[in-house]
């Protein structure tokens, strides 16, 4: 999976874009900055956006073309990030390091899924935040109709209600919900999709 990332950030174009995923973009200006954390962060577009509010931006993604991209968008940006290369399981930070936890459209495989939502969550500070958005179990359908909407090609690796209520129990609930949803994210996430959307507050 490697080479297929980084086969997919070579080319001159971002191919999520460069502006930050919509629910971010709504969410994270209503916090009060501080610092966060953005894993499996591609090519920087939701990390810059964050440096731009005046967050202290943590970022990993195991793509070395992925954070030569987000270095470069930093740079237009006139903005710092600490960009990581490093896969899931490997990463490394410090217990209650972050105020805030942000993923989106970050799919963990199966097997591991429950452990890194364990490690993300002794990142974060008691009172810190996780926002999510990702591919809900029923987008699985909608992704068989139209590649182009982008996601996982396992319904395994998305998610559902149940699962986030169940991985986050120790998080008071701001906002949980399905949502349909027309993504138009650079090359790679065009058309109508469903998603997961939450933010816990952990306690």
């Amino acid at each position: 999976m490697k080479d297929f990332w980084n086969e997919r950030y070579n080319d001159n174009e971002w191919a999520y874009g460069k502006e930050p995923n919509a629910y971010i973009k709504e969410k994270l200006p209503l916090f009060n900055a501080g610092k966060v954390l953005f894993p499996a962060e591609g090519e920087g577009r939701n990390a810059v956006y964050a440096a731009t509010l005046g967050w202290n931006v943590s970022a990993f993604d195991y793509s070395l073309k992925g954070k030569e991209k987000a270095d470069k968008l930093a740079q237009l940006n006139n903005v710092t990030i600490d960009y990581k290369v490093q896969a899931f399981l490997d990463e490394k930070y410090k217990q209650d390091e972050f105020d805030m936890i942000c993923l989106t459209s970050v799919h963990f495989e199966p097997k591991i899924k429950a452990e890194m939502h364990k490690r993300l969550d002794n990142y974060l500070k008691k009172g810190g935040y996780i926002i999510l958005e990702a591919f809900s179990k029923e987008h699985r359908e909608i992704n068989k109709k139209n590649p182009k909407v982008g996601g996982p090609s396992s319904e395994e690796e998305m998610y559902s209600l149940e699962e986030i209520k169940r991985d986050f129990s120790n998080y008071e609930i701001i906002e949980l919900k399905n949502k349909n949803t027309y993504l138009q994210e650079g090359l790679y996430h065009i058309g109508n999709s469903a998603v997961i959307r939450f933010i816990g507050k952990k306690k």
